[in-house]
């Protein structure tokens, strides 16, 4: 049943206006505000209490004065319109379609606040998602149904990484059904028109839907587009048993809106003035992703989002590392170096590569590499601090092959110009592993040194020649 409340409206504050309550409504539903200019806005009930609402409009408020404004309440949450058509179009933060093609032709109106499920139907992460990324596929791989967060820092480029991932990555098994949903949050419009042309040239638009929500819109409006965008993967995974994965950019910007918008309600701020709620705001966007039984789509995630001042231990990295299964972290001190992508493999980690790696989905030896690739980084690392007080010369022989691995790791592994396949990966990180002494490489079988070494040691030298 809509209802319609008329000169009820007590207080405008940007993005949300206050009214006397009049009706009984829901929390979050949806209504219509429509000013004495004429112009009809979307909103949503955002607090009720005993005296008055709170409406978050959607859309700018320029123009909207308190007399003469008319709320219609529609009587149900907001509803994405979703259809077969969603891959290869361009939508805004509230997934109304900007990229000037036809309306979607929809099929079916869903709730944006997501499937109510049961934690019993859920089923385990499996199976591997190659990025292209050398760093991420051999040593944080990725898996199916998995959410992912990748922490940069400001001026980092993750947004580079963000699109060239969406245009490569892939399922080794089943790369038809294997699509994208890219969220752009509170994006600068050159930004938007970054991730717009490069994946049209890049030809991954086909099989992606694409939102953009801009920095100037709404801070309201930024607070809805990754609910729009999981409802519409949701749909592709759980209905159209697609294998979808989405990667939202900038979560920071998602967050800020948060405790833009609880100020301005009034509310009683947390840590660093967010409201003490993000934990479970999050939760209700991360927590989308998954696997159910009896379905053949799924949903992964990988979130971006920048660290201000690099604090890693900052609420929103710090909430969303609580929430999701490992990070990945980029360097700013790789980045100054010239390495591309900086991704610091030490702290990074795939909790659930286990379950995606391996004979099964990879390559049997693919675990074990990954545990050496570790382990001998982790030597590098203390290699460097240690030369770093003695001096080259002063090392003994062992540490400075690891030195040398050290420099080779990231000059010839971790730095790419373009996408590499998983076998082209692993044949170079055999390559590096060869130049170390034998007796180091204790996360590998005598077979496993045998089978890759030998001939890896030989490529090694003709390559270093």
């Amino acid at each position: 049943m809509q209802l319609t409340a008329e000169g009820a409206a007590t207080r405008l504050e940007g993005p949300l206006l206050f009214l006397r309550r009049s009706v009984d409504v829901g929390l979050a539903d949806a209504v219509e505000v429509r000013g004495s200019d004429g112009r009809s806005r979307l909103g949503r009930v955002a607090a009720i209490d005993e005296q008055l609402m709170t409406i978050e409009v959607l859309e700018s408020t320029a123009g909207l004065t308190l007399e003469g404004t008319v709320v219609r309440f529609l009587g149900e949450p907001l509803r994405f319109g979703v259809g077969p058509g969603l891959l290869g179009r361009v939508f805004n933060g509230v997934g109304q379609v900007i990229d000037g093609g036809p309306p979607l032709a929809v099929h079916a109106k869903v709730a944006i606040e997501g499937l109510p499920l049961n934690p019993v139907a859920r089923a385990l992460p499996r199976d591997f998602i190659e990025t292209g990324i050398s760093t991420l596929d051999l040593m944080n791989s990725l898996v199916r149904g998995q959410k992912l967060p990748l922490f940069s820092g400001g001026g980092l480029p993750h947004d580079r990484l963000a699109v060239e991932i969406a245009g490569h990555a892939r399922l080794r098994r089943d790369a038809e059904d294997f699509v994208i949903v890219f969220a752009g949050i509170g994006v600068p419009w050159d930004s938007a028109e970054y991730f717009r042309r490069s994946l049209e040239q890049g030809g991954a638009l086909e099989r992606t839907a694409l939102f953009l929500n801009l920095a100037g819109d709404s801070s309201t409006q930024r607070l809805l587009t990754p609910r729009y965008a999981l409802t519409a993967a949701e749909y592709l995974a759980f209905e159209l048993g697609k294998q979808v994965l989405v990667i939202m950019t900038d979560m920071t910007n998602y967050c800020e809106a948060l405790r833009e918008v609880s100020s301005s309600k009034g509310e009683i701020p947390s840590r660093k003035g967010f409201p003490g709620y993000m934990y479970s705001d999050l939760a209700t966007l991360y927590e989308r992703a998954g696997c159910l039984r009896g379905k053949p789509g799924t949903l992964t995630q990988l979130a971006i989002l920048t660290m201000p001042a690099d604090d890693i231990s900052h609420p929103i990295p710090d909430l969303t590392g609580y929430i999701t299964e490992g990070q990945i972290v980029l360097s700013r001190d790789l980045d100054r170096r010239g390495v591309y992508p900086p991704v610091h493999v030490l702290p990074s980690l795939s909790r659930l590569m286990k379950d995606g790696t391996g004979g099964r989905y990879t390559d049997p030896d693919h675990p074990a590499l990954a545990s050496q690739l570790y382990a001998a980084c982790a030597r590098a690392a203390q290699a460097r601090v240690l030369a770093s007080v003695v001096g080259t010369e002063g090392l003994a022989e062992t540490d400075r092959a690891y030195l040398r691995y050290g420099d080779d790791f990231e000059r010839r592994l971790a730095t790419q110009d373009g996408p590499r396949t998983l076998e082209q990966s692993m044949a170079l990180a055999w390559q590096l592993l060869a130049t170390l002494p034998r007796s180091e490489l204790t996360r590998l079988s005598d077979a496993q040194i045998a089978a890759h070494l030998d001939a890896a040691a030989v490529d090694a030298a003709r390559t270093a020649a």
